[in-house]
């Protein structure tokens, strides 16, 4: 079997197919989403921020890196919890206790980021997205209020 190496695109073999060295990145995928949304249930609902990615090949994997901003708590004793999926699965809890004050005061906490090293094992396309709830069930918390801009980024890295 003869193959080609190349410090820029990996192996080559005589079958054409290429396998990248590891640590490679591959590809980006980027989003935002900036239009405000509420919840006032503990049921999870979606923050708008969404981004999919087809991987080149079933080894690579994925960083996810998310800046979900704009986070607001109305008036209650209430709290906010972030989670991110991938195709619908919580693949990571992000936040349990956001805007949490103890008390009814309304409160803006800015945002929260988080990375994560994911290794779906697939080339078919994946859906990563976030979600949030209100945990006391009580009170409306807010994503990208004012509209601010939330982000989501994929990596695929060869492994």
């Amino acid at each position: 079997m003869s193959m080609v190496i190349d410090g820029t695109s990996g192996l080559t073999f005589n079958n054409a197919t290429t396998q990248n060295s590891g640590g490679k990145v591959l590809q980006v995928v980027n989003a935002t989403y900036g239009t405000q949304v509420s919840n006032s249930i503990s049921t999870y609902a979606d923050t708008g921020l969404t981004a999919t990615i087809t991987p080149l090949f079933s080894t690579s994997k994925i960083l996810i890196i998310v800046d979900q901003v704009g986070l607001y708590k109305n008036t209650s004793d209430t709290r906010m919890a972030i989670i991110l999926l991938r195709s619908g699965t919580n693949i990571l809890t992000i936040e349990t206790n956001g805007a949490y004050t103890a008390s009814t005061a309304t409160i803006g906490v800015g945002g929260v980021g988080a990375s994560f090293l994911d290794s779906p094992a697939t080339t078919s396309a994946i859906t990563y997205k976030t979600q949030f709830s209100s945990q006391q069930n009580s009170a409306a918390v807010i994503c990208q209020i004012g509209g601010a801009t939330s982000t989501i980024t994929l990596m695929e890295i060869a492994a």
